[in-house]
């Protein structure tokens, strides 16, 4: 096992014991939504603690988050204690139905890299069962533990397939909530989009704003685009 922590540009992170690495996701989904130096945040499912970490480096006020696996919790405190936004970051090892429970404290900004497949064909190890299927943690579960910890403002953000996505968003309507922003993304120029990041809000909105965006060319180097939306973090761009 590669043990080395993996270096962006303005920190380092361990990611060897968490259940999900880090990947283009939630580097991507984290540099997309907006935060503000006044902004209090909960990440749901933090993994290693990446999508924390580039938040902290965009300005967030604090965060919070919550990891149900303790070695993905380890991981995520040993980073969170040794970055320079130490101050800032705290997270806990609990379910987050349990968190919204317990919890009185209501936030800003909700975001998540949740667990997505809703398929049957589920991946061999049980932990990656459980960073990756809603059959630990439903959408409706997300959904309605999100809610509690909202204020009539807030938003909720998170990243899903793009399947996933749309079942998500009818589900989210149910419970009360609008789709305000997407980003749909493309992995390879020409194709469909396999991701989506979305936010939502608990107020109406007039337009959902749509934009598409595409990692690589059709020769699978990186788009202008893709560089740039990341300079700040990855090392060769």
């Amino acid at each position: 096992m590669d043990c080395r922590p993996f270096f962006f540009k303005k920190f380092g992170m361990f990611h060897h014991r968490s259940t999900m690495r880090i990947g283009t996701d939630a580097v991507l989904f984290a540099q997309w939504v907006d935060v503000s130096s006044s902004d209090s945040v909960l990440d749901i499912g933090t993994g290693s603690g990446i999508i924390p970490m580039i938040l902290s480096q965009k300005g967030v006020g604090t965060v919070d988050a919550v990891e149900l696996d303790s070695d993905s919790y380890e991981e995520a405190k040993l980073n969170f204690e040794i970055s320079a936004w130490n101050e800032k970051l705290n997270v806990f090892n609990r379910d987050v139905r349990l968190y919204a429970d317990e919890i009185n404290k209501k936030y800003d900004l909700i975001v998540s890299n949740p667990p997505f497949y809703a398929s049957d064909v589920k991946p061999i190890k049980e932990k990656k069962v459980m960073a990756r299927h809603v059959s630990t943690l439903s959408f409706k579960d997300l959904l309605i533990s999100a809610k509690k910890m909202m204020k009539e403002n807030s938003r909720f953000a998170l990243v899903l397939p793009f399947y996933e996505s749309r079942l998500f968003i009818k589900e989210a309507e149910q419970l009360g909530f609008y789709l305000q922003k997407e980003m749909q993304i493309i992995p390879i120029e020409g194709k469909d989009a396999n991701r989506v990041n979305m936010q939502f809000v608990l107020n109406k909105v007039e337009f959902i704003e749509t934009e598409c965006f595409t990692i690589r060319n059709k020769d699978y180097s990186y788009t202008d685009e893709y560089r740039e939306f990341l300079k700040d973090y990855y090392l060769d761009f």
